[in-house]
Order: structure tokens, then sequence, then C-alpha cells
């Protein structure tokens, strides 16, 4: 009844994809969705470095016998992480599944692959995750504008990109942004995808390692509770809206195209977003959502949420 070639490839009960979030996606969060049934996704860089991550996979491991992933996102900078040595970390941990995001996995593609190990690329046009497929992913996420987080810079809803996506592609093609629900997923299914990935949904649950006064002001949120930041950079990000996301948007209207990464730094860091996260300040930290929180209107355990 939920066989896709997701499921068949992955090894899972259903066709839902718990997305790699920072400083969200721990073993605690991902253990849980994998033990539902869906496809638990850590996030590799919420770990300070390959031995944690070593420790954060055997942790995993005790909450469950089921698959999981890890998400390695390759971001551009002037100190990048040290992705070999998460990349080394990984193959040893012989972890079944990798997400990658961000700049293209080419380079790691075939020390992990030789390793046995599936790998999903998250992409944001149908150009890119065409590039994917070429070099040997086994599948793609797509994420239509409305995901929380990065939808790059083409603003194409899901409602067009996924079946531009499943058209062009021979690779199981997996839905993301804006789901959160089963009428999301029969939707997605009906749009050619094999499965969804959802982010934000799974941040509103009792798992997320994540204030209770953050996850009930989304709750609390609408479809009008996101904005749109790093616009005039090119690297739009769609995040919850509160007084410090609406300063970053008032500094950006007035910089125009002068604006430069420094006039919003000290907003915009990981450190306040955190501090939100532990404190529960709803206006002390930037973080990614989606416009999904239309529909969020509870706070489950990752099971109910699943098998719902």
């Amino acid at each position: 009844m939920y066989k896709t070639r997701l499921t068949e490839l992955f090894g899972i009960e259903y066709p839902i994809i718990q997305g790699g979030m920072m400083r969200i996606a721990t073993a605690d969060l991902s253990g849980a969705v994998s033990e539902a049934g869906g496809l638990g996704v850590m996030t590799a860089l919420t770990q300070p470095s390959p031995e944690a991550l070593t420790n954060e996979i055997a942790r995993i491991r005790t909450l469950t016998d089921k698959p999981f992933g890890v998400n390695l996102t390759f971001l551009p900078g002037l100190n990048p992480p040290n992705y070999d040595e998460f990349v080394r970390s990984i193959i040893e941990a012989q972890v079944p599944i990798v997400e990658t995001a961000g700049r293209s996995p080419e380079k790691y593609l075939p020390m992990l692959k030789e390793a046995g190990i599936k790998v999903i690329h998250k992409c944001t046009a149908v150009r890119h995750a065409l590039k994917a497929e070429k070099i040997g992913c086994d599948a793609v996420t797509i994420d239509g504008f409305e995901c929380g987080g990065h939808p790059g810079e083409n603003d194409t809803p899901g409602l067009v990109l996924i079946p531009a996506a499943t058209a062009a592609l021979e690779i199981p093609v997996v839905a993301c942004g804006g789901f959160g629900n089963g009428q999301g997923l029969a939707a997605a299914l009906a749009l050619g995808a094999e499965g969804i990935c959802m982010g934000t949904r799974f941040m509103i649950t009792q798992e997320a390692p994540v204030h209770e006064n953050i996850k009930q002001a989304m709750v609390e949120g609408s479809e009008l509770s996101t904005s749109l930041i790093f616009r005039a950079l090119r690297n739009t990000e769609r995040v919850f809206k509160n007084k410090m996301a609406d300063e970053v948007v008032k500094i950006e209207r007035e910089k125009g195209q002068d604006l430069q990464f420094e006039d919003i730094r000290h907003l915009v860091t990981g450190q306040n977003a955190g501090n939100a996260f532990d404190d529960g300040d709803p206006d002390g930290g930037i973080w990614s959502a989606g416009v999904v929180m239309g529909l969020i209107h509870d706070i489950p355990d990752c099971r109910t949420l699943v098998h719902r």
C-alpha cells in the first residue's frame, strides 16, 4: 500500500523523509522518525567535529535498528568544515544513506557509492537535479519556493517544479516544501513524486530539541508567518517572521544593492538561533521555517505524525 521506488530504495516503510536541519536533526529526532517507519536524517554539521558525528551515529543506533541517513551540506566559505573527514566518518560508520545539499557532491560521490551508500541530493531547480542524476545520485529531493531554508533564486512553487522534475528525470524524485500531512503526500504522489520530505513539520514535534515556546509560536503562526531574507545577496532564505527577521528585511531594503553581509551578520548568526531554541524567546534568533506552518496545529510525537 505504501510502496514506492523511494521505500524500495531506502528500505523504509513509509515514503516520508525528515529533512536535515541544523541544530535540530540530532539522533533524538531522526531516530524517532526512522523508528516510526520514515527516514530520519541527522545533520552532520550540527556536530562540532567528525569525531562527534561518529558518536552521534552510534547514539542513533541505540534508538532504532531501522534505516537512517546523514545530511552533509557543502557550503562556500573562507573556513569550510573538513568535509574529507566528515565523509570518512560517515563511511567508517557504515551509514546507509547520505543526503547532500548545497554545492555538488560530485567529488565525494565515487567513495560514497563504493562504500555502498545511497545518495540523495537536494535541489531547487530541474537543471541541478539533472546534473545530480548524471553524476550518479540515486535520488533527488526537489525544493519548491514554499520550503523553509534556501529555496533558490527562481521562486518556482512546487505545484510546477515537482511535475517538471519528475517528467525530466529517471531517478526517484522526493517533493519538498509545503508538506505537512497526508493530503500533501497524496498530492505529491499525484504529481509524480515518490515521496515527501518535511522539515518544519518535524521541527514541531515532541522529539525535536527545540524549546516548547518556539514550537508553540510556530503552531500559532500561519502561512503568512515567514520572511524572505538574503534576497539582495542572492542567497534567499525563508525564515520564521519575528522582530529580528523584520530588522534584517528593513536593513536589506535600506541598503539595496549596496548590502554587505557584514551589515546583518550580528542578527543572523547561528548562535542567536541556538540561544532561541534553548531559551525559548521567539524573537531571540532567526531560524528556517516554511509556509506549511499554516497547516500545523499541534505538537505530536513522530510516530503519531508519520502514521496519520
